[in-house]
């Protein structure tokens, strides 16, 4: 596969914050310093930068000590993330390292600064040859690609300058994009937008010569010199100057009502590039220059003649038969519109090409998404944009698919209303329904237009009102899916998500003001945040503080903190524009069984949710459980975010729970609840038993319910892929089992995590949720489960350094199984106090305690812990210098291992006899020991330890002098450590820098 090849398999976008796809799918791009040097990188993109030139853009004049390696370590963390499949040493096809420097390679429709680029100089091509439609089209797809600042939160000096040299590039093209617009559109709907950008932008004089010229052509002229006198008293505060003389020349003419300043006719040699310009042409950018060079590349050559007729979108193409009514029915679109760049994306990717032939079939487009997310808005703003390309007029019909009167429109009246736009006399209009339909796509054939279906039921509603002419389009929005529409319609989905957090805050910036949300910034989050990024919700909180300018956006989002999850604070009024009344319609239409699976998944305390776990809360068998989940889904009350996995935002959820407390009893939730936990449990017991076959402190549970399903799984990968999807849902699981007081499943639980925990070193969570989990079991005075959970705990503090509290919970857990007579709970403690005893360097104390949890587990005939313990003595006899005693205890413990077949407890035991072997300067012996216990260690997903023993391997190579490998195996250890957040890494960072190998190739 060529450069070319990976790189396509990729996305890039740096206009906002940086994130990178593949094939749809969001990466990862690591820690903040590695996203910059890839911001860097794709700036530069497809040129050589050497390591100067980056680490001077990381670091300017002053890099830290040891700058080429963490340049090196960030590329190797790009080249893991961007190509996940590439081998260790492999040469990389899009991050490549050339004698001049990095390179990384990226097509020009990889790169959304590309695309803008395009856009840009389409829209320049359709300027000189006059097609200003095709202009302004071009110029709001290259500025709808800006979600914000240039790689928005990173910085650094080379992402700094850049973003400047952007930001200026934008305001160019965003005056040129209003210059044209003036030419095609009612100058006062961009007067708004431009008051807004003088005040942002004060001193730049193009801007406030634009409004100026939009005003006047809007017939205010005293407001246009209004404007001029406020543009003169700001440029003398700020630069200490008066305006320049192109300004005061436009003040002039505009004073002297010069009629080559007014709106031009069209068809009229004023709608020239010369017409369209007049007054524009001198007005400068600040020092930037022009908004368009009447002889550069940006303008329509003067003398060009006039804009041809049929080319302003609400002008029918004169060269075709002459139609008496160009309807423009689309409804008023926000200016306030905010984000959707791939969404728009993929409808303008559906447009027809030249000349609009689809093969003979009208293009349908399906917008789809929940209730509240912003269909219609996407759709109309869209439309709004396209329309240009469809002279015969625009078709816009509401059909009240989930209108709250329950009486969605049947086709035969949308129809009518459909010929009555056209101007069908009444006298020759069809009395029966199927010889209107008929008059209808008889009366489109022939037509370029674009029809806009907003609100569907289903596709049976929509089908009797698609043309069959190939040059119209159609834009279908629902809230169901449309499934029928695709499969037999040859309809194309576009689904709508949630706004992300820089677009929910755009939002509310434009309805708002900027300032007032910059200066309550952590208000604004929380409203975000309770607003679930849902736009409805946000337009409702948006219009109070604007009907309220004197409350602080603090009080705002308290209201939203409320018992029923902020739906009783989303009312904007009406129920068009009431979150809770919203939502019903959607829930209203679902059979009996659906709504009861919908009620019960409010239950369920996380955004995501397994179809067995759905299944599980409502009791039901996996086949039918499946089928009411699909339900939903086509419902767009959930959403199938992955194969057999749902999600829905908060205020769906919230909604749910409130219609499951008004609608089912006490009884039939707590049913539910303990199902789900019942099925988290065994699940979870089952799993982790396939993490560690060989785990010598088992727990007993009672057999599940027989209508709670269980997963089970194939092999340990299986299990830990299962624990990796999981592991945030049975964090909120176990919290709300404490919560409800369902002790016994909550301490239970956060025991079948400790393995999972421990491998993925998950700490922090796991030292969060046994607390939650030693209360459960104190509360229900459960001695095993008391003594169990302060076992978990002490792990959990041992990986997080916290060796006091270690000796203090693992001592309580000795104490408790001494009560409990329990020789095996003893063993586990007295091992638990030796590995923390290892930590603090006390190798004395610590034998001890190895010795005795090798006699206890003896005498309870435990094999699996008698291998454990003879592998902890070898180790500490080592320690204490004692070698070939060492040896020979860490050799019976891998051959009782070996015997037993517990490869799970093996890498712990390779890990010491490699460390042995390394004193013992048997070298050869002590690589192939560590390399077996890495093996072992990626094998059951011990990610700690993993690098642990690539520490030892590293200053095993280094004390060898193999500088490579040493550099290898401390790199990749520093970067699990990294990733867990462990303070290791600052050891392992310092072994790095002392690593001075600058003649190695990164």
């Amino acid at each position: 596969m060529g450069d070319q090849a990976v790189s396509r398999t990729l996305r890039f976008e740096l206009l906002g914050p940086l994130r990178a796809w593949r094939e749809g799918v969001e990466l990862d791009l690591g820690q903040q310093q590695q996203r910059v040097v890839l911001a860097i990188l794709l700036l530069n993109a497809n040129r050589s930068l050497s390591q100067q030139q980056l680490m001077s853009g990381l670091w300017g004049m002053t890099p830290p000590a040891h700058a080429v390696n963490l340049l090196q370590r960030h590329a190797s963390g790009l080249r893991r993330v961007l190509e996940p499949g590439r081998r260790p040493r492999s040469p990389s096809r899009l991050l490549a390292w050339t004698a001049a420097g990095y390179r990384l390679t990226v097509p020009p429709d990889r790169l959304d600064l590309h695309d803008f680029d395009r856009e840009v100089q389409r829209a320049r091509a359709a300027r000189r040859a006059g097609d200003l439609p095709a202009a302004a089209l071009a110029l709001h797809e290259a500025l709808g690609l800006w979600r914000g600042q240039v790689c928005e939160g990173l910085s650094g000096p080379s992402v700094e300058a850049e973003r400047q040299r952007l930001e200026e590039r934008r305001l160019k093209v965003l005056e040129e994009r209003i210059e044209v617009d003036l030419g095609l559109r009612d100058p006062f709907d961009l007067v708004g937008e431009l008051r807004r950008l003088v005040a942002d932008q004060p001193t730049r004089e193009s801007l406030h010569g634009l409004l100026m010229l939009a005003l006047y052509r809007a017939g205010h002229q005293a407001e246009a010199l209004a404007a001029f006198r406020q543009a003169r008293r700001s440029i003398r505060e700020r630069v200490g100057t008066e305006p320049t003389g192109r300004l005061q020349r436009l003040h002039q003419r505009i004073l002297a009502g010069d009629p080559a300043l007014d709106v031009p006719q069209p068809g009229s040699a004023a709608a020239s590039a010369a017409g369209l310009g007049s007054g524009l042409a001198e007005l400068g950018s600040g020092a930037a220059g022009p908004v368009s060079d009447p002889a550069g590349p940006g303008s329509v050559p003067a003398g060009s003649g006039s804009v041809p007729a049929g080319t302003g979108p609400q002008q029918p193409d004169r060269t075709r038969p002459h139609h008496p009514l160009v309807p423009a029915q689309l409804p008023h679109r926000m200016r306030d519109f905010v984000g959707r760049a791939d969404a728009l994306a993929r409808l303008d990717a559906l447009l027809p090409g030249e000349g609009h032939s689809t093969g003979g079939a009208v293009v349908i487009t399906a917008i789809g998404g929940t209730a509240g997310v912003g269909k219609t808005a996407l759709a109309v703003y869209w439309a709004h944009r396209i329309r240009g390309r469809f002279p015969d007029g625009q078709l816009y019909v509401n059909l009240r698919g989930f209108d709250p009167t329950g009486s969605p429109m049947h086709p035969a009246e949308a129809v009518r209303g459909f010929l009555n736009a056209l101007a069908v006399p009444p006298e020759q209009m069809p009395l029966d329904p199927e010889g209107q339909s008929a008059l209808y796509r008889t009366l489109l054939a022939s037509r370029r237009m674009l029809v806009v279906l907003d609100n569907a039921r289903d596709a049976e509603q929509v089908r009797p009102l698609l043309p069959g002419s190939s040059g119209c389009l159609v834009v279908v929005t629902s809230r169901n899916d449309l499934a029928g529409l695709v499969a037999t319609g040859g309809a194309h989905p576009v689904t709508v998500d949630l706004l992300s957090t820089a677009e929910a805050r755009e939002m509310l910036a434009r309805r708002i003001g900027r300032r007032e949300v910059d200066a309550e910034s952590v208000a604004v989050d929380d409203i975000i945040a309770s607003c679930a990024r849902l736009p409805l919700a946000l337009a409702i909180v948006a219009a109070r503080a604007a009907l309220h300018p004197g409350f602080p956006l603090g009080l705002l989002a308290k209201e939203l903190h409320t018992a029923d999850g902020g739906l009783g604070s989303l009312d904007g009024g009406d129920p068009a524009s009431n979150v809770r009344t919203v939502f019903s319609w959607s829930y209203h239409r679902l059979r009996a069984p659906a709504a009861r699976l919908f009620r019960l998944l409010g239950l369920h305390p996380a955004p995501e949710v397994g179809a067995l776990a759905a299944v599980a809360l409502a009791g039901l068998p996996p086949a039918q459980g499946r089928s009411l989940l699909a339900e939903l889904s086509r419902a767009q009350l959930i959403t199938e975010c992955a194969p057999g996995r749902f999600t829905r935002h908060d205020l769906l959820r919230a909604y749910a729970a409130e219609r499951a407390r008004t609608q089912d009893t006490d009884a039939e939730r707590q049913a539910a609840l303990r199902r789900m936990l019942d099925h988290y449990l065994h699940t979870a017991f089952h799993a982790s038993a396939l993490l560690n076959p060989h785990r010598d402190d088992p727990i007993e549970l009672a057999g599940a319910d027989a209508a709670v399903p269980v997963e089970r799984f194939a092999d340990h990968r299986r299990a830990l892929e299962w624990f990796v999807r999981e592991h945030t849902v049975l964090l909120a699981v176990i919290r709300q089992a404490a919560d409800g007081r369902t002790d016994g499943h909550a301490w239970r639980l956060a025991w079948t995590l400790r393995p999972f925990s421990d491998r993925q070193g998950l700490w922090h969570d796991a030292a969060t949720i046994d607390r939650t989990a030693l209360a459960a079991a104190s509360r229900q005075s459960d001695t095993r489960g008391q003594a169990v959970i302060h076992g978990c705990l002490a792990y959990a503090y041992m990986g997080l350094g916290q060796y006091g509290k270690v000796h203090r919970h693992a001592d309580r857990a000795l104490a408790l199984f001494d009560e409990l007579a329990d020789a095996t709970g003893q063993a586990h403690a007295h091992r638990t106090s030796a590995w923390a005893l290892d930590q603090q360097h006390r190798y004395q104390e610590a034998l001890a305690h190895a010795q005795q949890a090798l006699k206890l587990f003896e005498t309870a005939g435990h094999r699996t812990g008698q291998a454990r313990a003879l592998n902890a003595v070898g180790w500490f006899h080592s320690q204490l210098g004692d070698l070939e005693q060492g040896l020979a205890y860490c050799r019976r413990a891998v051959e009782l291992q070996e015997e037993l077949g517990d490869r799970f407890n093996q890498a712990d035991t390779w890990d010491s006899l490699g460390y042995v072997h390394r004193r013992l300067d048997r070298r050869e012996e002590a690589l192939a020991c560590y390399e077996k216990a890495i093996e072992l260690y990626r094998d059951i997903g011990d990610r700690y330890n993993e690098a642990n023993t690539l520490c030892s391997l590293g200053t095993l190579h280094r004390d060898i002098g193999d500088v490579r490998a040493a550099r290898t195996s401390w790199q990749d250890a520093l970067t699990v450590l990294d990733e867990l957040g462990h303070p290791d890494a600052v050891q392992v960072r310092a072994d790095l820098a002392r690593l001075r190998d600058t003649r190695s190739v990164p």
